[in-house]
């Protein structure tokens, strides 16, 4: 009796460079997928017309600023 039901390395598609051309094709399409979706996330944020965050006033500077 066989207890040993784990797959070896050389049982695994995927070792050794034999993965399938559909496996090659779908990781770059995910990877090229998400740089365009970060470089769109990046230009938005420094292209956004938000405020930029600051704590305090004029009279009361906050975080270390001198407005002088």
């Amino acid at each position: 009796m066989n207890f040993n039901t784990e797959p070896t390395l050389e049982k695994i598609d995927d070792y050794s460079n034999r993965e399938s051309k559909e496996k090659r094709r779908a990781i770059r399409l995910i990877i090229a997928g998400i740089i365009i979706v970060g470089g769109l996330y990046a230009y938005l944020i420094a292209t956004s017309p938000m405020p930029k965050d600051y704590i305090g006033t004029p009279e009361n500077p906050g975080l270390g600023l001198n407005l002088h």
